[in-house]
């Protein structure tokens, strides 16, 4: 490497004072969120030439996985064709592009394709471009589609005749990118952001006009509330669904009459969630009200939509966690988590018969696929395990049988399922609360004190990370790594109670599971501590950051995608998207009980002078989610601090978000760097 390279770069220090509750933080890189200023971009630009520099001798290794990786995948690959409104639809690959086609057959797939859209010819020229949703007319002849090329997830819709292929007049900019069109084909329902990138208005857009003329139906003015808006299954209702963390509002009208008055199910209340599904004269609401912690299902009629009408379907059950739910003309479908695992139950209406599907893995995920047609038999599911690829599958739930639909495929000879174990395991928390951990290795590794071991958590907002196929994890697999997923709290994986356990002034749960996670596989010989990497991402990078801070020798590497790591600044940034939404989930650092709690255990504010393992830092400049400068500020104060001769490289990709690159395969690279980081360490270790 080059002299000027091999040396990190240093941030310099402006003097910066935070203050609130009488409490002061000095900040002395505070000024790295100044997106615009050109000092900020070269201390970027600095910080990716030493990554690029120390990371050099590992550039083969890298092209080689990265070829590796993208060899397993199909070229040619194409979704399962859908049927909806007469069409079968179809999103395909080509070989050698990196954008979808969105494709369309009228009735059966023998039918001569129509091509709705190519991303590719979208794309080109453009450093980063996403489609984030397309959407047909109900009489097949309109389609809108929304793009974002800056990897902010700040979408502009156009407009497109399918039957001549004319580009509509149409612009909306600055929009979530989801699109319901009315019954009546000429008008479409729409969400804006605001400066935050909360989405806070629906709008009604009729087409033909210019989007300044466009009405707004609902502003959500409480800061702590997002909207969203979606047509029923039955096609009969639009809503506009109004949801913070721990409460909801949903209003409807008739998807025919676009001009009619909104109704409202039941105000919002606080702690009371609920989503809702039409069938008939009838609403179904999945709901946690009367204390249903675990939620459970009511119906209503839609006259009568208030809470105080709500007549039990599915009991609250305390062992069990109702994720969600499907509506058929004779069969009502729910999907179940039961001590970590997921279960579909398929409920007979007619006569209350009830069976569950079968599933052997000892750990794995499945989900109710998507299933458009009511009056059906048929039921499409997903499912995927450690060593199992995603597949899709079609149920029977008269017959009881299964057809298998589609399954990824993953090319070349290095990967048969029956070369891989998987196991769940669990891991004693400090506290008594069993931590279930999922792995996956090669049949030829041995579980030794010398088995280099990935350990992956997340841990927040109630998001579960299940237990699924990847196909860039082989190429860690193949190497003689275990893989392994702490299921901490912070997430729903026991339940809504490990959810709550893990979140708001019970945070540190989430930390200390995945110490303990990590100190199990030591203490059980799957690996040592010389061996032992951790990753996480966003609020994962968050853990990340608040594991090393506390067990600084526990891991002799970590990679922390995309980190959440300042967190008592960005919580009283209002400014800041996502800031206001997240109340529920951290607390508010105004009130100085939560500001306490929070600055106890916020990464940026509890780096000290001592030894810190290897760590990978990367992030996207133009992240919406998590801001650059939170990763930025991270590392210049851990370069300042750390008194260890450990590698810290950081790296930003300058035309990204918060998903990294856009392209089918541009993100396999960010695999590789990981991969080959945590090699690099390996090799280390072992001399080579």
């Amino acid at each position: 490497m080059s002299s000027k390279n091999s040396i990190p770069p240093k941030a310099k220090k402006i003097a910066k004072v935070l203050e609130i509750h009488g409490d002061q933080r000095n900040d002395p890189y505070y000024w790295l969120n100044e997106r615009e200023n050109p000092e900020v971009i070269q201390y970027l630009e600095d910080e990716n030439a030493y990554a690029e520099a120390v990371m050099k001798d590992t550039e083969d290794f890298q092209h080689q996985i990265f070829e590796e990786m993208k060899a397993r995948y199909k070229k040619d690959d194409e979704s399962l064709p859908y049927f909806f409104n007469e069409y079968w639809y179809i999103v395909r690959f080509v070989e050698g592009k990196e954008h979808p086609l969105f494709t369309r057959k009228f009735q059966t797939l023998e039918n001569e394709e129509e091509l709705l859209l190519d991303v590719n010819v979208l794309a080109d020229g453009q450093k980063f471009f996403e489609v984030g949703s397309v959407a047909i007319s109900p009489n097949n002849k309109l389609m809108s589609y929304s793009s974002d090329n800056m990897g902010r997830r700040i979408y502009n819709i156009n407009f497109k005749n399918v039957e001549t292929g004319e580009i509509l007049q149409d612009q909306i900019a600055n929009t979530t990118g989801k699109v319901v069109w009315a019954n009546d084909n000429e008008h479409i329902f729409y969400i804006r952001k605001d400066d935050s990138l909360r989405a806070f208005q629906v709008f009604l857009h009729q087409l033909g006009t210019d989007s300044s003329q466009d009405v707004l139906i609902f502003h959500e003015e409480d800061e702590s509330f997002d909207v969203n808006v979606f047509k029923t299954k039955s096609l009969a209702y639009i809503f506009i669904s109004s949801s913070s963390t721990i409460s909801d509002e949903q209003r409807f009208i008739p998807a025919d009459q676009v001009m009619a008055d909104w109704q409202i199910i039941q105000p919002r209340m606080d702690d009371l969630e609920y989503a809702v599904e039409h069938y008939e004269d009838e609403f179904y609401v999945i709901t946690n009200a009367d204390e249903a912690t675990n939620f459970k299902i009511v119906k209503t009629k839609v006259a009568q939509p208030g809470i105080k009408n709500w007549i039990e379907v599915i009991p609250h059950r305390e062992e069990v966690l109702l994720e969600g739910f499907e509506i058929f003309k004779n069969y009502l479908v729910l999907e179940e988590r039961t001590q970590g695992l997921l279960q579909l139950k398929i409920i007979d209406t007619k006569n209350n018969s009830v069976h569950y599907l079968p599933f052997s893995d000892p750990t794995y995920t499945t989900y109710i696929g998507l299933n458009l047609e009511f009056d059906t038999e048929k039921l499409r599911f997903g499912y995927t395990s450690l060593t199992q690829p995603s597949s899709t599958f079609e149920y029977d739930m008269k017959e009881r049988t299964t057809i298998l639909l589609k399954q990824q495929e993953v090319l070349g000879e290095d990967f048969l399922p029956e070369n891989y174990i998987s196991e769940r395991i669990w891991a004693t928390a400090r506290d008594g609360k069993k931590v279930p951990i999922s792995l996956v290795y090669h049949k030829e590794t041995k579980k030794s004190p010398e088995t280099p071991l990935l350990l992956y958590g997340y841990g927040s907002y109630g998001h579960t990370v299940d237990a699924s196929f990847s196909n860039v994890r082989l190429s860690l697999l193949n190497r003689g790594f275990i893989y392994a997923i702490a299921h901490i709290r912070g997430g729903e994986y026991m339940g809504r109670e490990w959810y709550e356990e893990g979140k708001m002034l019970q945070k540190k749960n989430t930390f200390f599971d995945f110490i303990d996670a990590a100190k199990f596989l030591v203490k059980e010989n799957y690996t040592s501590q010389r061996h032992l990497y951790g990753m996480g991402g966003s609020a994962g990078g968050l853990l990340m950051g608040a594991v090393i801070n506390n067990e600084p020798n526990l891991f002799h590497g970590i990679v922390a995608q995309v980190p959440f790591v300042d967190v008592v600044t960005t919580m009283l940034d209002e400014t800041i998207p996502l800031t206001t939404g997240e109340f529920d989930e951290w607390g508010n650092p105004k009130e100085k009980e939560y500001y306490d709690y929070m600055k106890s255990y916020s990464p940026y504010d509890n780096i000290e002078a001592k030894n810190y393992p290897h760590i990978l830092i990367t992030t996207g400049l133009h992240d919406s989610q998590v801001q650059y400068w939170e990763p930025a500020k991270w590392t210049a104060k851990l370069r300042e601090l750390k008194t260890d001769d450990h590698l810290l490289v950081f790296k930003t990709d300058m035309s990204s978000g918060h998903g990294g690159a856009s392209g089918r395969f541009e993100s396999l690279k960010e695999d590789s760097l990981e991969y080959a980081f945590l090699m690099k360490l390996e090799n280390k270790i072992n001399g080579n």
